[in-house]
């Protein structure tokens, strides 16, 4: 069999045999790994000249990916834990290519040896509640627009829902009354409903009685009628943070994503004192561990601690040996 051939059929493959069908991986996961080899194939073709259907999987060696990583943050501008993400969709090929074509199997393993990039991790953001309260006044409410850019911020500002499980919302995901909630699939395909607040459950119902979409609708819209996108909801946010900052300047010196909202929900709930079991059911952790970021970024929490502690009473004073052989030990 032709060795082009090998390659075009193995990532052919990847994605219709072992990602659709064996593991049924999620949409977003999907589109991640087909936008790391789009950019991959993209960069060999500008290397090598040649077009993806014509590379070979010998091009495919540690130092060319390792290249194509650094071009990724050099060029592209992406962040270590992006960088990671890219080469976790790399890996994930070739192991499927180490064990479904066991020829490549040597080149497979040290595709496998390239390590993670290590980076440092900074504090969390997130918002205060004034500056919350201040983002969602920012949108217009006598226009159809801000109607749905205000009620998809509070939405996301009280459930913390991730930006994929909150543009893949469907009208029939929202459940009012008594016990009102919102419905989502999450990582790993779990599916969870989120308890909403009567001032959500209000905007949500004259939402929908506006928005008169069918079940399956999506719940925010574009202006089209089709989904919101990811970047599409980013941009609604950054719109509205921009206007928001005039009022609190605190909004100007942050970086405000969709997940700062996310993380913003799980700082609240915990100084609160809700327990970090029902954090991470909440946010639709895989485990408790993953909450222990809002640990270290709360401020108020360390204070707190800091205020309980009790004092030394240990009188303050300096060292002085009282032996010569002492103070010749401390003198060296």
């Amino acid at each position: 069999m032709n060795t082009c051939l090998q390659f075009s059929e193995l990532l052919q493959a990847f994605f219709t045999d072992r990602l659709m069908h064996q593991r049924q991986a999620s949409p977003n996961t999907i589109a991640s790994y087909r936008d790391t080899f789009r950019l991959l194939l993209r960069f060999a073709q500008q290397q090598t000249g040649k077009p993806p259907t014509k590379l070979t999987m010998e091009i495919l060696q540690p130092a060319f990916l390792g290249a194509f990583l650094n071009h990724l943050e050099r060029d592209r501008g992406i962040c270590a834990r992006s960088r990671n993400i890219r080469l976790a969709a790399i890996h994930s090929f070739f192991r499927f290519v180490a064990f479904t074509e066991p020829s490549f199997a040597a080149l497979a393993q040290r595709v496998l040896a390239i390590p993670n990039k290590r980076f440092d991790r900074r504090p969390i953001e997130y918002l205060t509640r004034p500056e919350i309260e201040a983002l969602l006044s920012a949108p217009n409410r006598a226009t159809w627009g801000g109607r749905r850019d205000y009620t998809l911020l509070l939405v996301a500002a009280q459930t913390g829902l991730r930006i994929s499980e909150l543009i893949g919302l469907r009208c029939d995901d929202v459940v009012l009354g008594a016990g009102g909630s919102v419905r989502c699939r999450g990582k790993g395909r779990k599916e969870r409903s989120t308890p909403l607040h009567k001032d959500v459950v209000v905007a949500l119902r004259s939402w929908l009685r506006e928005r008169l979409g069918g079940p399956a609708d999506p719940l925010f819209p574009s202006a089209r009628g089709g989904p919101l996108s990811r970047d599409g909801a980013e941009r609604v946010l950054a719109k509205h943070v921009a206007k928001a900052g005039i009022q609190c300047s605190s909004l100007a010196k942050k970086r405000i994503s969709m997940h700062v909202l996310r993380h913003s929900v799980a700082m609240d709930l915990l100084q609160q004192g809700v327990d970090r079991s029902v954090i991470a059911l909440w946010l639709g952790h895989e485990s408790i561990e993953s909450t222990e970021v809002y640990l270290h970024a709360s401020m108020a929490m360390k204070e707190k601690a800091l205020a309980k502690a009790t004092a030394s009473k240990t009188r303050n004073g300096r060292y002085r040996p009282t032996d010569r052989l002492l103070a010749f030990l401390k003198n060296l």
